[in-house]
């Protein structure tokens, strides 16, 4: 393993006092910019695709759902297959598929009103981004130290939530009125290959370049190795359904949230793609201070308190005080950002995984990021199952009981090994040198 360390006396560079690894600073922009391009569509995608031949919001969830499948397939994968063939080649299959798929989605699915062809290429274009962004994540965990793991994981979602759908939206907001809403999509694609030819060309740090995996290891055995894990390692399996919850709601609030926020209390697709913008904007910046907060305070308290029980209470704010006080913009911006900051909690999760299973973290990498690909299924899914019967307010309380339950399972199941160095309990300040003995 390489550490980012900088050489004992040496002076530290301005990345390193952010808590950036300094070898893997390219990657960090080239992820932000292929997530922004992820992110153009999040929040117009579901309506659109319904009025361009899927017919309804609830089949063009489907479409979404089908997306989440193999995202969630895509993020195992991500984590198993930088084991075997090195974090770099896994992100060049994943830059690979997406623009292949993208381009066949958007030139004969939408481009040609097909309904079952949006189910194949965008569900097929779902392998390409975990495989790019989480294959990154991978390549993180594999070189940063554990002191300073919890505040570059915050980095790193700084520049995927950057992304998707913060910077995304504001693109969207610009673009569409400019050029519509199908061009804008083409436009998505350019950045997410910019995005990538800057990963591929700027970073270069070896320990990416060549697989993880000790060089007798067979390739099916660590396949299913990230898998038995599940048995070998319950708290690890739990971690994996934290991971679940704590993005299922955000991807299935983009299937309904912008007809309600848009059509139903009045601020039209501009002031929701502007209050989509916010509330991740201002999630980015607490990645980075729950990371560091994480890393001082305690991951596991982090990802309870802040988190799963922030998130709960959060989430029915989101919903049901714009829908008590209606048009009133500002109440929806205040409500959202508090949301985007609870979200942020979560974000040690990436830091405290590894070490649950410090005999297996590669394993243990790719079912924590099954688990975030797992969300993008799982939020359209109960959108999809629940939507017609309890409504959105239902669905929004759903999603409140899950963060809950996100809470609980971290107190009770997610500790760390005793004896482990990783970060469970709050720093001790450092002790006060004893004085020296005065000289005779």
């Amino acid at each position: 393993m390489v550490s980012t360390h900088p050489p004992a006396g040496a002076t530290r560079s301005l990345l390193d006092r952010m808590g950036i690894p300094k070898p893997l600073a390219f990657g960090f922009l080239g992820v932000l910019l292929f997530m922004v391009g992820d992110g153009v569509e999040s929040g117009f995608i579901a309506p659109f695709m319904a009025d361009h031949g899927a017919g309804t919001e609830v089949r063009a969830s489907y479409v979404i759902t089908a997306y989440g499948i193999t995202v969630m397939l895509a993020s195992w994968l991500s984590g198993a297959l930088a084991d075997l063939w090195g974090p770099r080649r896994v992100m060049q299959l994943g830059l690979v598929v997406w623009i292949v798929f993208d381009v066949l989605y958007l030139a004969f699915a939408l481009g040609g009103e097909n309904y079952p062809l949006m189910l194949v290429f965008y569900g097929l274009r779902g392998f390409g981004y975990p495989l790019f962004a989480f294959g990154f994540l991978v390549w993180i965990t594999a070189t940063t130290p554990p002191a300073r793991l919890g505040t570059a994981v915050g980095w790193f979602y700084v520049a995927f939530t950057g992304g998707l759908p913060t910077l995304g939206s504001l693109v969207a907001g610009t673009t569409n009125p400019l050029f519509g809403q199908f061009a804008t999509l083409w436009i998505a694609l350019g950045i997410i290959a910019l995005g990538g030819v800057i990963c591929m060309i700027g970073v270069r740090e070896r320990t990416g370049f060549t697989r993880l995996a000790p060089p007798d290891a067979q390739p099916v055995q660590r396949l299913t190795s990230s898998l038995a894990i599940i048995w070998q390692n319950p708290r690890v399996a739990v971690a994996c359904v934290v991971r679940i919850i704590n993005t299922a709601p955000e991807f299935g609030f983009l299937v309904f949230l912008p007809t309600f926020f848009g059509d139903r209390i009045g601020f039209g697709e501009g002031g929701w793609l502007t209050l989509l913008a916010v509330i991740y904007g201002t999630n980015v910046i607490f990645n980075l201070v729950f990371g560091a907060i994480g890393d001082r305070i305690g991951w596991q308290r982090t990802i309870a308190t802040f988190g799963g029980l922030g998130c709960a209470v959060t989430t029915l704010m989101l919903y049901f005080v714009p829908l008590a006080v209606g048009d009133r913009y500002w109440v929806a911006i205040a409500v959202g950002m508090l949301y985007g900051i609870a979200l942020a909690g979560f974000v040690p999760i990436s830091a405290l995984v590894p070490n649950l299973a410090p005999e297996n973290k590669a394993g243990a990498m790719a079912l924590l990021n099954l688990g975030a690909g797992g969300a993008a299924f799982v939020g359209p899914a109960i959108v999809s199952l629940f939507l017609g019967s309890v409504g959105p307010a239902g669905v929004v309380i759903i999603f409140a009981a899950l963060y809950v339950l996100a809470s609980v399972l971290t107190m009770v199941f997610l500790k760390l090994p005793e004896g482990s160095s990783a970060r469970t309990e709050p720093e001790a300040p450092p002790k006060e040198a004893e004085p020296e003995p005065a000289s005779a």
